[in-house]
């Protein structure tokens, strides 16, 4: 999909613009949930402060973005493929704003763990879970800059299995919780960072599905991963 497509050049380079915007944002907040799960993981209270303190960034990213769609929408009334450029650019920094919440409150939870006693038995728990979460954000990210339909896809496959882990990861901190009841808030806390990884990597997801939207024109949220698959991915031979 080829976004300079107008006789309006100003036309777009404010579409471009809009766009770049939100990849902008988009880098941001993958680098505060990276700064998030190391401070959670390593107990550096200081990175986890840094995280918490700067969410106001992210939300200013977003009040622009939503500004300049506005513009767009009252000024140029855009339609078809257009339109969908700039519905999908309003989701997708919903979703990342959200994100940046998530991180924020792992940063947050982090310097509790970080400034408390015992903490350091549990954090590195959600550390394979992150890892995931990291290489979901990422890939959904590449694929609207590459406006990569087949990667969102790719990318969004990666959901299950991190439902899945972060499931895992909630019993044993249950079972842990049984064992070692002076413990349980701490276990809790971490519990609740793993909760918040999940939800970025759902949110993750909504990314993937707008990059489909945008592309395709097609609304699959409500679809299931196998419709998608079926009905956007070519049968290999």
């Amino acid at each position: 999909m080829n976004l300079d497509q107008h006789t309006s050049q100003k036309y777009n380079q404010e579409l471009e613009t809009v766009r770049a915007e939100v990849l902008a944002m988009g880098g941001l907040v993958e680098g505060q949930c990276r700064k998030a799960l190391k401070a959670l993981v390593k107990g550096r209270a200081e990175l986890a402060e840094e995280v918490a303190s700067s969410d106001y960034k992210v939300n200013e990213m977003e009040v622009s973005i939503n500004a300049k769609c506005t513009d767009i929408l009252a000024l140029r009334q855009p339609a078809a493929s257009d339109l969908r450029v700039v519905v999908a650019i309003i989701r997708m920094a919903a979703d990342l704003e959200r994100i940046g919440d998530e991180a924020e409150k792992i940063g947050r939870l982090a310097q509790t763990l970080a400034e408390g006693r015992n903490g350091s038995s549990y954090r590195s728990d959600p550390k394979h879970l992150g890892k995931s979460v990291l290489d979901i954000l990422n890939g959904a990210l590449d694929a609207f800059a590459r406006l990569d339909v087949e990667a969102a896809i790719e990318t969004a496959a990666m959901d299950p299995d991190i439902d899945a882990e972060f499931e895992s990861l909630t019993r044993l901190l249950i079972t842990r919780m049984m064992e070692k009841p002076a413990s349980v808030k701490n276990l809790l806390r971490v519990n609740w960072c793993a909760r918040s990884l999940e939800r970025i990597g759902d949110h993750a997801v909504n990314i993937c599905e707008e990059v489909i939207f945008l592309v395709k024109g097609s609304d699959v949220r409500h679809l299931s991963l196998k419709e998608i698959q079926d009905r956007f991915l070519q049968p290999t031979a």
